[in-house]
């Protein structure tokens, strides 16, 4: 069987992180959702997703076809459900599709299919919040998934352990004179990843491949560092989806960084605001401002944005996709994308200019910036001119 996993009605909420991605290459807990429907189906997906992010997500239709909705996290009950799917049949939950038949450029109507509706636990990433306030339970679970039946690697016996049952480091990865504190939930070293001397890590943590936890970080659970980061400082409850840098001091709490950002030194987030009150972040569904129902949210950032030394963000801030930020004082709680400048305003940062830093930025990483990557980008500095039409 072909299976398909497609953005579904969450895509909007999830800006910005879906603006330069499909729903399934979101980071939680250790692995991509990607990843965790194809450990669990054993088999490779493709993606539906907008028109514009299909060239580098193409979609692979056969004649039989079975779409899943990637705002969906599997379990073995609901894939063995979904594999058992038969013509004209899908599984909805709280009236949405999680799953259905489709035979190739089927136009699809619910309303002639068999609704099997699915009535047990459900795991759902819908908001951007979701990604850092489910991401302990996430962790847990890949956890789980990916270290069954096999051994770690032996822990130094230079680090100071606390549960190291729970505590798994692939090949490659190097831990010294750390402290690890596994428990309250699992820590996961991915390979060649580094958490250097002098660190402080409490799990549910995931550090994965080919990342780094600088000297005397003091990380909290519910984290997960993407590959090829770098962290340092002090960070609570954040995901970081991967090649982004948080290299030195500063706070980073119940946040989300993209791929490709960069936190100067010193930068801070608050995840608390001074009434306690719940906080409010910009939906890009709706235009204003959103309950997400938590007293704890911190920062959004998008694809290859970055923040300047010294930069405070204020409670619940979103910043999307190339953006510069720098100076003193609180920037708006709503930086849209290819924005440059802080809390005095803001002009509009040009693609050519942010094209020939992301250029470089890939280039240390040994990735290059494609034609395709640039057409994306390209997307979402037209598509996302009307949130800076005060700044000309």
């Amino acid at each position: 069987m072909n299976y398909i996993l497609f953005d579904g009605a969450s895509r909007n909420s999830l800006l910005p992180f879906t603006y330069t991605r499909p729903v399934a290459e979101i980071r939680i807990g250790i692995i991509t959702i990607r990843e965790k429907w194809e450990k669990y189906l054993g088999i490779t997906t493709s993606t539906i997703t907008e028109e514009y992010l299909s060239t580098k997500y193409p979609m692979v239709e056969l004649e039989e076809n079975i779409m899943i909705n990637a705002s969906y996290m599997p379990t073995e009950d609901l894939v063995q459900q979904i594999k058992g799917l038969k013509m004209e049949q899908a599984i909805f939950y709280d009236n949405e599709p999680i799953a259905f038949y489709a035979k190739e450029d089927q136009e699809v109507d619910f309303d002639l299919y068999d609704i099997i509706e699915y009535d047990k636990d459900i795991f759902t990433v819908k908001n951007t919040w979701d990604i850092f306030s489910k991401n302990e339970e996430a962790i847990k679970k890949d956890f789980k998934l990916l270290t069954a039946g096999r051994e770690s690697v032996p822990i130094s016996e230079t680090n100071r352990v606390i549960s190291p049952e729970n505590i798994f480091i692939e090949e490659g990865a190097s831990v010294e004179f750390a402290t690890l504190n596994a428990s309250k939930g699992p820590i996961y070293v991915g390979k060649n990843a580094e958490i250097m001397e002098g660190s402080l890590i409490r799990g549910p943590f995931a550090l994965c491949d080919n990342s780094t936890i600088k000297m005397g970080a003091k990380i909290y659970g519910g984290t997960t560092v993407g590959p090829h980061s770098k962290i340092g400082g002090e960070v609570s409850n954040s995901v970081v989806f991967g090649y982004s840098n948080k290299g030195h001091d500063g706070f980073m709490g119940n946040s989300v960084l993209g791929e490709w950002c960069n936190l100067g030194a010193d930068t801070n987030t608050s995840n608390l605001k001074n009434n306690y009150a719940q906080v409010r972040l910009w939906s890009y569904e709706t235009e204003g401002f959103a309950k997400t129902g938590l007293q704890f949210c911190g920062l959004m950032m998008g694809d290859h944005s970055k923040s300047g030394i010294n930069v405070m963000f204020n409670t619940g801030t979103v910043v999307g996709v190339c953006s510069n930020i720098f100076g003193t004082g609180f920037p708006r709680n709503f930086v849209p994308s290819y924005s440059w400048g802080g809390s005095s305003g803001f002009v509009t940062y040009l693609s050519k200019k942010a094209f020939e830093v992301a250029k470089v930025v890939m280039l240390r990483r040994k990735i290059e910036f494609t034609t395709e990557e640039q057409k994306i980008l390209e997307h979402i500095f037209e598509d996302t001119k009307q949130y800076r039409s005060s700044y000309d």
